[in-house]
């Protein structure tokens, strides 16, 4: 078991929906939005974007959740824990505020506590930060598939010795630009989840709880070649299938026949970068309710676009 990647921790944070369980059931739509300043408090929260605010509590969540994290600060050190973050539209708010001041006022009228948090990789390097998380640090923003292939990262920066554990974190702000963005009306999932995958040795030699394994991935030119490619990774056919937000309609017939399609509806809003490790969280979610057997998590841009999937499986020792 000690070469196997396994998950151990996991948070959920989106509208109508603070626990893997509850995600798995389907979030309302009408939740209230998360409040960063009342899960993680306010300090440190000023002058960050709405993304990075939301990640801090997903990282706090997942941590503590795990067991790395408590009271008193990490109970590991800081050298074993990576961070991956996944993220499409994150700081486009503080760009575009930027960019319009630029243009309307020059740079000069631009304002510096700006300038750090316009970088891309400002959710990844920020959590990292506040939580003193000091190995490999990555910022992935990879359209659809972004979610699951950041979680391929985290496990291949495992396999390769890099690091014991990484904090994986899938996270979408919604505001006005990310609305402008999107358009016809479309929201952004104001959320995500986060994961922390972890060498299964390790997670033994600290009596952690191991909610998850990680099997195979796969990144193909459709969702059809993409299921093909799990299938022969992963081994065990699927009892259960996280397909892509709102394709239900969209997918053929004869794609894994008889597996249950499970999709997060239009009430969650956009998830875009944060769909991926969402689905993750989803599929814990229903193990932790007794769910058992291989589930499959697929996202892309459609039946000829890129595609990626993973398979998750619940172990038998996992909590129920």
């Amino acid at each position: 078991m000690s070469d196997k990647v396994v998950i151990t921790g996991v948070s959920v944070l989106v509208p109508g929906a603070d626990t893997p369980a509850a995600l798995a059931a389907g979030p309302g739509a009408d939740g209230p939005p998360v409040a960063p300043e009342v899960l993680v408090g306010r300090k440190g929260l000023r002058y960050k974007d709405r993304a990075t605010q939301l990640a801090y509590c997903l990282a706090s969540g997942a941590l503590m959740d795990t067991g790395l994290l408590d009271e008193d600060g990490l109970t590991v050190p800081g050298t074993s824990i990576g961070v991956v973050a996944s993220s499409n539209f994150g700081n486009l708010d503080t760009v575009t505020r930027a960019l319009d001041t630029i243009r309307a006022h020059t740079v000069s009228a631009t304002s510096p506590m700006d300038l750090p948090n316009a970088s891309s990789n400002v959710i990844a390097s920020s959590v990292a930060i506040r939580f003193g998380l000091r190995g490999p640090n990555l910022m992935v923003c990879n359209g659809a598939t972004s979610g699951l292939d950041a979680l391929h990262w985290a496990a291949t920066v495992i396999r390769a010795g890099r690091v014991d554990r990484v904090l994986v974190i899938g996270v979408e702000p919604d505001n006005d630009a990310v609305r402008r963005l999107l358009g016809d009306g479309r929201t952004g999932v104001d959320g995500g989840a986060a994961v922390v995958m972890e060498r299964a040795g390790a997670a033994r030699d600290r009596s952690a709880a191991v909610r998850a394994v990680y099997g195979g991935y796969a990144m193909t030119a459709g969702i059809r070649a993409c299921v093909a490619d799990l299938a022969g990774a992963a081994g065990p056919a699927p009892v259960r299938w996280q397909i892509p937000q709102d394709a239900a309609g969209s997918l053929p017939d004869d794609l894994l026949p008889g597996v249950p399609r499970v999709s997060f509806g239009p009430g969650l809003g956009q998830a875009s970068g944060a769909l991926g490790v969402l689905q993750c969280a989803a599929a814990t979610g229903w193990f932790d309710e007794g769910g058992t057997g291989p589930v499959y998590a697929v996202a892309g841009a459609g039946l000829h676009g890129a595609t990626s999937g993973v398979s998750l499986l619940a172990p038998a020792g996992s909590p129920r």
